[in-house]
């Protein structure tokens, strides 16, 4: 039996596991990587709601008193909905999110967060990539490039979406780093990735073209070392092979036992919308489960989203289809004891004014809003910053885009100081030149 590099290297006794996850990383763009310190996470769930969900109408909420119901000079409106304090810790959470309330005690809420843009598209790509302006890659693609998948049968990082968001298919892009650690799109339904499946009876022949090609590609890479393109490539090619065994079982959410469906909401009390994102939810468990690090959950596209310009009473529906399913997610991974070693981050990609537009809406407001993070060795039932009176500016401890994506790669043992990538004569990073890693915010 012949022996490859590969298995040459898995076979050594004389390596350390450190080193061969380095040695194996060299020709596989996936495998594997050592993390610059030990952290407590492996992975991250990243939860984003498209158009600007309003902090006062949600996590931050003002109320609807002492001037302030839309009627006055400067058209001042406080929260529409009412709102009540967790049981256990006392954050106070808007009612159209009853189950999340139930969960904050689980959740670090930041409530000054402050948005790189005022506009739709810029704002959700420096959400994702750190950069409003220019092309980037994406956080996952970066959590990808530094730490690699724990199985080589999925990708390392995965979008379920039903539509594209603001800033189209740049807010899961790798840019100029490595192909291979683009995001994978998902889309709920009965075939959540096109033409995975192989016609019938195709099997060995598809085998047989898979290795030829397999063969060819690597003994051109033999006199190409340093193509990472080339590399990213062939590996894309492997990854989808595999995928057709493996992404349909971890999409077949039936396994599930009728309690946990029940949970998400996957039963008749939740249809349409509410269904695909109670679908998301128990998938993007179901992936962690098997090693991917990365796994983002768009719950709308662009039309109808969270852009409630004319009338806020639009959050109550959208609310409605992601607050169980949500709220489950950290419930499930609690019960599995997986929220200590899992980010479940919730982000938008600014809030909302304190002012009414239009009959009954807000405007885009990018001075402070709110985003919160649980599970991953983050404060739980802990809430930091503090806006004004009104939700209009953060009065204490604002937080930056960049500041948020150097605590979360911190938490997944990545400095992001030193995760770069050179591109263009200069090393570039998800942080750029920017990012504090907020220990305040970590147990």
């Amino acid at each position: 039996m012949s022996l490859t590099r590969r298995s040459l290297l898995a076979r050594s006794p004389l390596l350390l596991p450190g080193v061969l996850s380095d040695l194996l990383a060299a020709d596989d763009p996936l495998a594997p990587r050592r993390s610059h310190t030990r952290a407590p996470a492996k992975r991250l769930i990243m939860i984003y709601a498209t158009g600007g969900v309003s902090h006062i109408d949600t996590f931050d909420p003002k109320p609807l008193t002492g001037g302030r119901d839309g009627q006055g000079p400067e058209k001042l409106m406080g929260n529409v909905f009412g709102a009540a304090p967790n049981k256990n810790c006392g954050t106070e959470v808007s009612d159209i999110f009853p189950r999340l309330r139930g969960v904050m005690d689980e959740v670090c809420l930041i409530r000054s967060m402050k948005a790189s843009h005022f506009d739709h598209s810029e704002a959700t790509l420096g959400m994702h990539t750190g950069s409003p302006t220019f092309a980037r890659p994406s956080m996952g693609s970066w959590v990808s490039y530094g730490l690699g998948t724990l199985n080589q049968n999925l990708p390392g990082y995965i979008v379920i979406c039903p539509h594209l968001p603001y800033g189209g298919t740049q807010v899961f892009a790798s840019d100029f780093l490595p192909a291979a650690h683009q995001g994978t799109r998902v889309i709920p339904g009965d075939q959540p990735i096109a033409n995975l499946q192989s016609p019938p009876g195709a099997g060995r022949l598809q085998q047989l073209e898979v290795d030829l090609t397999s063969a060819l590609n690597h003994r051109h890479l033999q006199v190409r070392p340093h193509d990472s393109a080339l590399a990213a490539r062939i590996k894309s090619f492997e990854t989808a092979f595999q995928m057709q065994t493996a992404a349909p079982e971890a999409f077949d959410v039936s396994q599930e036992p009728e309690s946990i469906r029940h949970l998400y909401g996957l039963d008749r009390r939740l249809k349409g919308p509410g269904a695909d994102f109670a679908w998301q939810c128990l998938v993007a468990r179901r992936l962690a489960e098997r090693g991917v690090r990365f796994i983002e959950l768009i719950d709308t596209g662009s039309r109808p989203n969270w852009d409630s310009h004319g009338e806020m009473r639009e959050h109550a529906d959208l609310a409605h289809n992601v607050d169980q399913p949500t709220a489950a997610l950290i419930t499930d991974l609690k019960q599995r004891g997986m929220l200590d070693d899992t980010i479940v981050l919730w982000a938008t990609e600014f809030g909302r004014t304190p002012w009414r537009e239009g009959k009954n809406g807000r405007g885009h407001h990018r001075d402070c809003f709110s985003v919160w993070v649980a599970g991953g060795g983050f404060k739980p039932g802990h809430v930091h910053g503090r806006t004004d009176d009104i939700g209009k500016y953060a009065e204490e401890h604002p937080v930056e885009v960049h500041d948020l994506h150097a605590t979360l790669l911190h938490q997944l043992g990545l400095n992001h100081e030193k995760l770069t990538f050179r591109h263009a004569g200069r090393d570039f990073r998800l942080t750029d030149v920017h990012g504090r890693v907020m220990t305040e915010l970590l147990v």
